[in-house]
């Protein structure tokens, strides 16, 4: 049996997320679908986490088993050629046996743009905002969170993650010409963690919350006083790290 890794681009907007579900399309299921096509075997790829629907991904890293004995070149090219237009293998590699995209990855980065007035070409990847926000107090805000913290204030919480504490190595905002651009790099993120601190950080930005906001919230955990989880369209998953 060969383990095969995998580098994923994909455009979230009409995925209901990366595991395979019953209700729509998924990463997952559509990689296993151009893998039966191309090679005749079931698999079912492991990510390195799952992206929620509407989440988009410029490096995603994928795992699975095959006794296929085709060469990479093969398999990428075949692959690109089923699978729908939204996603995309960048690269394919051997990894060894024990490799687990998941259990393995030891950090990852998001990226979370918002678009400050009308946006018509690139919509479908960021949060078109129109009430005025003031970056330095969410510059401010962000620099509370590299660290080690508890992020139960900043997690969808139905079910309760098994552990709360995540590890950031770094967290800003830049602005790029009309858009308002989040960064941050961790050890491991909690379900809607990214997209929660950016709800939060935008209702400072509006100068309903002060930025020290942040750092009440990762001492209380408290969810409910938190801003509202922003908007799937606008994240995307940069790239996740492993160890040489």
């Amino acid at each position: 049996m060969r383990t095969l890794r995998l580098l994923i681009e994909y455009d979230g907007s009409h995925f209901v997320g990366w595991q395979s579900q019953e209700n729509g399309r998924t990463i997952q299921g559509e990689l296993a679908r151009a893998w039966q096509i191309l090679v005749k075997e079931a698999i079912r790829p492991i990510g390195s986490g799952r992206t929620d629907a509407g989440t988009h991904a410029f490096g995603q890293v994928a795992h699975f088993q095959t006794k296929s004995a085709l060469p990479i070149e093969r398999l990428l090219c075949g692959l690109n050629g089923i699978l729908p237009p939204d996603i995309a293998i960048r690269h394919i590699e051997e990894a060894p046996p024990n490799f687990h995209a998941r259990y393995n990855a030891k950090r990852k980065r998001y990226r979370y743009r918002i678009h400050q007035g009308k946006a018509a070409l690139n919509r479908p990847q960021v949060w078109t905002y129109y009430p005025g926000l003031s970056l330095p107090p969410m510059v401010e805000a962000a620099a509370f969170l590299p660290g080690e913290h508890h992020f139960g204030a900043f997690c969808k919480q139905d079910p309760v993650p098994e552990r709360f504490n995540c590890q950031v190595f770094a967290a800003n905002w830049s602005q790029q010409g009309n858009e308002l651009v989040f960064e941050i790099e961790a050890n491991r993120f909690l379900r809607h963690m990214v997209r929660i601190l950016v709800g939060t950080m935008v209702e400072i930005g509006r100068s309903h919350l002060p930025p020290e906001t942040i750092c009440k919230l990762l001492a209380s955990g408290d969810r409910a006083a938190a801003g509202a989880t922003a908007p799937a369209l606008g994240l995307s998953l940069l790239w996740v790290a492993y160890d040489p």
